[in-house]
Parts: structure tokens; sequence; C-alpha cells
């Protein structure tokens, strides 16, 4: 098992110039990632838990990016839309999450209304791939992304929750179709401008 760190990874920033002290994972994302792991994720149990689900776009990015730091590939894709989650790679996201040396998350912008029940999260996060060899300093790079959210109603149970929009998912969804996050409206109109 790995040892959890004492700051979360995604209170890294390298571009930070705030002095205030970062929150360790303990008291970040990790809450978030036993939830999963100790199988209350995404049922009843978790309402029940204080500050387990995701309350905003931008806490759910920060702890899938700290599920790659801490290779919880699971994770990824369970905070993934439903439609999308059986066209993962889970030996991918692992490979990838392995292979990288993850240096920093800085948070750019975060859109938290577009529409109804979508969110926008600009971000940079710092790696540096572990094949690199020599000055650590001079191989980082910026993964950079722009990434899209949308808050799925479970009607069952008629809880609401935030998930990752995967636009590298090749999906088999006309735009005349009803939308991948279950909301009634045609895909085109609803999730389908966003990937």
């Amino acid at each position: 098992m790995q040892p959890y760190p004492d700051t979360c990874p995604c209170q890294i920033n390298l571009t930070a110039e705030t002095t205030d002290a970062p929150l360790s994972y303990q008291d970040c994302c990790q809450p978030y990632h036993d939830a999963f792991y100790n199988g209350a994720f995404y049922n009843d149990e978790v309402d029940k838990a204080d500050g387990i689900k995701a309350e905003t776009a931008e806490r759910l990015m920060r702890t899938r990016y700290s599920a790659f730091v801490l290779i919880k590939p699971e994770y990824i894709v369970k905070t993934t839309v439903p439609a999308q989650q059986a066209l993962l790679d889970v030996a991918a996201i692992e490979s990838w999450a392995k292979e990288t040396d993850w240096a920093g998350l800085e948070i750019v912008e975060h859109t938290p209304k577009l529409g109804k029940r979508h969110s926008q999260v600009e971000f940079k996060a710092h790696f540096n791939a572990k094949d690199n060899a020599g000055d650590l300093a001079g191989k980082i790079q910026a993964h950079h992304e722009l990434s899209t959210f949308v808050k799925v109603k479970d009607k069952a149970n008629n809880d609401t929750r935030w998930y990752f929009l995967d636009p590298t998912v090749a999906m088999t969804v006309s735009q005349k179709q009803p939308c991948i996050c279950g909301s009634g409206e045609k895909f085109k109109r609803c999730c389908g401008q966003f990937i």
C-alpha cells in the first residue's frame, strides 16, 4: 500500500505565490477516495458522511488529479460520466499515472455555471515523465486543459453528483439522441456542445 502524503497532491502548486499552508491529504482528497475504496461511493452512505460528495466541479477535478498522483484508476473511471465509464481503458489510465512524476496542480480558472448543469475547470497539471533523466527542473512540463463537468441527477435516489465529461472517448451518439447525462434534453443541446 502506498503511504499517504503529508500535503495533498492537489494542494501542491508550482506557481503559488501565497503563504497559506496547504491542506494535508487526510484533510483534503482522502475522504473522497476513501468513500470510493470503502464501498460507500455513490450510494446512501456517502450522503450521510460530511464532505465526501464533491460539491463543485473544481473539487471533483482536484480529487481526480490526486487520484492520478496516487494511482487510483478506478476512481478516475467512476468519476467520469456513467455513459463513458465502460469505454475507458483502466490499464492505460494506470500506466500513464505510474509513468508520470506529478509535480503540482495549478487552477487557472473555474467557471462554476455554464447553463443548467455544466461547469468548466481550466488547469495545468505539472509533471515530469519518468523516462526523462537529468535535471528535474529543466524537464517539467504542463498538461494544460479546459475540462467540462456535468451534474447528473440519479432519479432512483434523487441525488445529484458532478462527473467529468471525457472528450477523448469516442461516442456513438447522434446529436438528436437523448443526452448521455440523462438530462432528458437532446445531446446536441446538452453535453454535445462540450464534447
